[in-house]
């Protein structure tokens, strides 16, 4: 069951996930580049980062992102300053200082830390890639939207969008495709 928003900042959770025909969101093969998308797709990642407030991630894919696009010096997409200049929020038992601008960590549960950011005034509150993250607010069921960027890829093993045991209740909100072959689709849960 999906936790009520807040009417005056209307704050949604929502899971941003690359991933295979196949449902799989670990890369394990060398089928996502961030630097190899087609125009139309990076246009469509920065219209949705445009109501992003709030990068809530896990350590892995915090220190994968850490590593990666404060050095992308020359990346004309706009991805880079976006993720320089967001609020980042890392859940982690183990980091104790996070190393990159505008970051903070949260050492405690994830859910009751999504819990208070849906209090904040704001806006969306983003998670992508960070898997064990992903699923445990997943099962929690505190996730208002689904975003999927299918890459038409099998990988036939590795972890999928969605835990085992999920059986979320989904309706489409949006969907397009994109000359590099990614189809974009996006879901409200109805949980």
């Amino acid at each position: 069951m999906t936790p009520e928003l807040n009417e005056e900042n209307a704050v949604r959770i929502i899971i941003t996930q690359n991933m295979t025909l196949d449902g799989r969101v670990e890369m394990l093969d060398d089928w996502f580049d961030p630097q190899a998308q087609d125009e139309e797709l990076s246009a469509e990642l920065m219209r949705q980062s445009a109501d992003e407030e709030v990068l809530l991630l896990g350590r892995q894919t915090f220190e994968d992102f850490r590593g990666y696009w404060p050095l992308q010096t020359g990346d004309t997409t706009g991805v880079a300053a976006h993720l320089n200049q967001i609020d980042k929020r890392v859940v982690s038992a183990t980091l104790t200082e996070p190393e990159w601008e505008n970051t903070s960590i949260i050492s405690g549960d994830p859910v009751e830390a999504v819990a208070a950011v849906r209090e904040e005034p704001g806006r969306d509150v983003i998670v992508t890639g960070s898997i064990t993250l992903a699923h445990a607010l997943i099962t929690a069921e505190v996730i208002d939207e689904f975003r999927m960027f299918t890459y038409p890829v099998w990988q036939g093993r590795g972890r999928h969008f969605f835990p085992d045991d999920a059986r979320p209740r989904l309706r489409l909100l949006d969907s397009k495709s994109f000359p590099s072959g990614v189809v974009y689709s996006a879901y409200a849960s109805e949980s």
